[in-house]
């Protein structure tokens, strides 16, 4: 028969499994500093030995870090989705650009439907302080700032979808953003008209999710990247022409 003694786990082991899920699901992200020793064995209810085997168990496995002297950090777990090589190309070839929006479209439009039905009071309310903060930003005309809470925003519906799949895909895919891999998101603040329209496209967002509006959710995250696509290919064709332009006033200095 195929039946064993069932042994009782060890505390280190049920301390791993929550921080394992801790990190899988997003509420410990990259970057995050835990507790220091005393303190998180006191949340867990076990002993300081039984956490620092935990805590080794997690670091021999590159999910948690100790930096000397700083604590013990969640690592940068996305660091290696893409190659050198890979965002190299990427960031040479427009057609990655417009096939990275097409794929947030797509992703993003359905984690807002997803977020709508199954993100629970306090998703949507973590949706809409961000919002809040959006529009604070908004008022300092801080391109940094806004450029920060666009990408913080988008990824709290993502988190609102509870896919943890989806949720690191596309993690990983805003690290490619905020490296400048595809485009300087800070431009796009730049402008105030523009500025305005993203503004006014994220309310729409956040309006449906927290009308709990799945279809509206969708319509407007497609509707906010198809604009975004739209004002990159309007800036790319102004360099292009800009070019010929520099290229004809070059030949008229020459006589």
């Amino acid at each position: 028969m195929p039946f064993r003694p069932v042994q009782s786990e060890k505390l280190a082991h049920a301390v791993v499994r929550q921080i394992e899920q801790l990190i899988l699901r997003g509420v410990l992200r990259p970057g995050d500093r835990l507790p220091a020793e005393r303190e998180l064995s006191e949340r867990l209810g076990v002993s300081r030995p039984s956490l620092r085997e935990a805590v080794g168990d997690l670091e021999a496995r590159g999910l948690l870090e100790a930096r000397a002297g700083a604590g013990v950090f969640v690592t940068d777990v996305l660091g290696s989705a893409f190659s050198d090589a890979l965002k190299g190309l990427f960031a040479g070839h427009d057609e990655a650009i417009f096939d990275y929006l097409a794929f947030r479209r797509d992703m993003e439009g359905l984690a807002a439907e997803r977020a709508a039905a199954q993100g629970t009071d306090g998703d949507l309310e973590v949706i809409n302080t961000i919002f809040g903060k959006m529009e604070a930003a908004h008022g300092k005309r801080n391109p940094a700032d806004e450029a920060k809470l666009d990408a913080d925003f988008h990824l709290a519906i993502i988190e609102a979808s509870h896919n943890v799949i989806m949720l690191h895909m596309m993690r990983s895919m805003y690290q490619l953003l905020r490296e400048g891999v595809f485009y300087n998101r800070q431009i796009m603040f730049k402008q105030r008209t523009t500025r305005s329209a993203l503004l006014d496209q994220h309310r729409a967002i956040n309006d449906a999710l927290q009308a709990r509006d799945g279809i509206a959710a969708r319509a407007a995250v497609v509707a906010h990247l198809n604009f975004v696509e739209d004002a990159l290919f309007r800036d790319r064709r102004a360099e292009a022409h800009d070019v010929v332009a520099r290229q004809r006033l070059e030949r008229e200095r020459r006589g």
